[in-house]
C-alpha cells in the first residue's frame, strides 16, 4: 500500500448524501478479484451523464472527493474501496461514512476524513475552481483562501496510513517474532511438527 501523508489537487466536488456502494461500483462489476481497472466502473450510473462531474477534464485524475452524509452505505463490498482507489481517489471528506466503508477505505489506502455539513459546504465551494490539501500528519484539510478545517482519525488507522501498512503487512511487520514462536514451538513440543 502507498503512504498517504499530504494530498492536495483538485476534489471533486459530489456532494450527494447517501451514496452507496452500488453507487460507487455496480453489482455487475464485482465479478473479478482483482483491482485493476475498476475504476471504469466506478459511479457508473452517475458517468452515464455526458456533462458528469468524474469525466470532466478539471476533475480528471482528482486525488479528493467531497461527498454528503453516509458515504459508502449498503452493502459490505470492498470493491468499492478498490473502484475508489483505481480512480484515483486518495481521500474522501464527507460529514458521516458507513463503518463498514470507513474500515474497508483505509484497508485500501484511501483516508476518509470526516467533517461537519459548513465545512463540506465550504469546501464545494472552492473545489468548483481551487485545489484542496489534506495534511494527514497534521490533521487539517486547507484551501487557498485560508480555510482550514481539523479533523480526528484513530490513531492506528493515521498509522497505517501514514506508513502505508495494510493488514499483510503489519503481519509482515512480526516475522521475526512469529518465526521466534514457531522455533519456539518446534523445540518444545516436536511431536507437533509437520512429518517429512
Amino acid at each position: 500500500m502507498t503512504p498517504l501523508n499530504q494530498v492536495e489537487g483538485r476534489a471533486i466536488p459530489l456532494g450527494l448524501k447517501n451514496v452507496d456502494t452500488d453507487v460507487i461500483i455496480p453489482a455487475h462489476w464485482l465479478k473479478t478479484t482483482t483491482r485493476e481497472g475498476m475504476g471504469r466502473g466506478a459511479f457508473e450510473s452517475l458517468r452515464a451523464d455526458p456533462d458528469n462531474l468524474f469525466d470532466r477534464p478539471e476533475y480528471k485524475g482528482a486525488p479528493i472527493l467531497i461527498a454528503g452524509d453516509n458515504f459508502g452505505c449498503g452493502s459490505s463490498r470492498e470493491h468499492a474501496a478498490w473502484a475508489l482507489g483505481d480512480l484515483g481517489i486518495r481521500v474522501v471528506i464527507a460529514p458521516s461514512y458507513s463503518d463498514i466503508f470507513s474500515g474497508n477505505a483505509v484497508k485500501n489506502g484511501i483516508l476518509p476524513v470526516v467533517l461537519p455539513q459548513a465545512a463540506i459546504d465550504r469546501l464545494l465551494e472552492v473545489a468548483a475552481t481551487d485545489p484542496v490539501s489534506i495534511d494527514l500528519e497534521h490533521q487539517t484539510v486547507t484551501t487557498p483562501f485560508q480555510d482550514r478545517f481539523t479533523f480526528e482519525i484513530d490513531p492506528f488507522r493515521k498509522m497505517c496510513l501514514l506508513d502505508g501498512l495494510d493488514e499483510i503487512s503489519l503481519t509482515e511487520k512480526s516475522d521475526a517474532a512469529i518465526g521466534a514462536y514457531e522455533d519456539r514451538l518446534d523445540a518444545e513440543r516436536p511431536w507437533m511438527r509437520p512429518a517429512a
